[in-house]
Order: C-alpha cells, then structure tokens, then sequence
C-alpha cells in the first residue's frame, strides 16, 4: 500500500512539472516584464502575442497554451518609447 502511495505522489510531482514547465514561451520567452504580468485596462491598448510560441505550443502541446496565458509569457514585452524629434529650427 505504502509503493503505491509514494507512486502516485511521485507521478503527481512529475505531471505537474511537466505542465508547469510545458509552455514555449514560458520555457523559451526569457524573464517575463510587468508589462507581460498586468492585464490592460479599458482603453489601454491590449498586449501583442508572440505568435511563433503560440503555434508552437498548438502543435507540439496545447495545454502549454494555458500555461503561457495563464503566466503571461505568451505576450510580446512592452514596445520601446522612442523619443520625438526635437522641432526644426528655422535658419535665416
């Protein structure tokens, strides 16, 4: 009783490294941003998904999908603020 018990806790831990670990992007994407994490608010615009992990995790196995939406690392980081250029100054 004791073997069997201690086989299925071990199979347990397994599975769910397995699905913790299973996402491309989570797995691939690299440290994730609070940009990844926060969710938008209204009117803010929406984050970008990374569409090579997400057909990656469609085709090799799509409950990693879950995973890289549930822990945001599917979404593309924050876009970089370039800065304006200043005006042009008239010469005369």
């Amino acid at each position: 009783m004791f073997k069997i018990k201690l086989l299925l806790t071990q199979v347990a831990v397994i599975g769910s490294c397995v699905l913790v670990l299973s996402g491309c992007a989570t797995v691939f994407g690299g440290p994730r941003t609070s940009y990844q994490v926060t969710k938008p608010f209204d009117g803010q615009p929406q984050r970008q998904v990374r569409v090579g992990a997400l057909i990656a995790d469609i085709i090799l196995f799509w409950p990693g999908t879950i995973v890289d939406f549930a822990t945001g690392a599917i979404y593309k980081p924050a876009p970089v603020q370039v800065p304006l250029a200043p005006p042009p100054v008239e010469m005369r």
